[in-house]
């Protein structure tokens, strides 16, 4: 089983309560506008990170991490990318490419719009985990952790920080 603390658009912001998240899990996973390499260190000095880059990120973030990052864990088929939609609204760069080739799990960020839908189309489980970040309109900082056990995602649990 691997625990998986899956969080997005922290505009370069990390505190103390994300990284004893962190600490808890045994992956953590950015879904992009990570904003400083601050963000992806502290969390990268506990655990391994999977990130992709968002519509903020710099070149040098740009270079260190993916557009779309697809990868299994366990027998999970993963995509995460930072502007991706939902189910029936997917992002137009990906649509095509999703409905050919779905994943298990989609995930994907930039809304800070924290979002848990089954697309019963395309099979698939779509995971935005909202903004644990302070910048943006959204109200409270959010994250998301969850197992995978083998083909099994479960133990979902939306942690809420606080107000931003």
């Amino acid at each position: 089983m691997t625990r998986i603390l899956l969080l997005s658009d922290t505009h370069g912001y990390i505190d103390d309560t994300i990284l004893k998240y962190a600490r808890q899990a045994d992956e953590v996973w950015h879904a992009g506008d990570i904003g400083s390499f601050d963000v992806t260190d502290a969390l990268g000095a506990l655990k391994p990170v999977r990130a992709v880059y968002g519509n903020i990120d710099d070149h040098r973030i740009q270079k260190e991490f993916p557009l779309d990052n697809r990868f299994k864990c366990e027998d999970v088929e993963v995509w995460m990318t930072h502007i991706g939609g939902y189910p029936n609204r997917y992002d137009r760069r990906i649509r095509e490419q999703i409905k050919q080739n779905p994943p298990k799990l989609f995930i994907s960020g930039h809304s800070h719009i924290l979002k848990v839908m089954w697309d019963k189309k395309l099979n698939l489980l779509h995971m935005n985990p909202g903004s644990c970040g302070k910048n943006g309109f959204h109200q409270i900082r959010t994250m998301i952790r969850f197992d995978i056990d083998g083909e099994e995602i479960k133990n979902l649990e939306v942690i809420e920080l606080g107000k931003r």
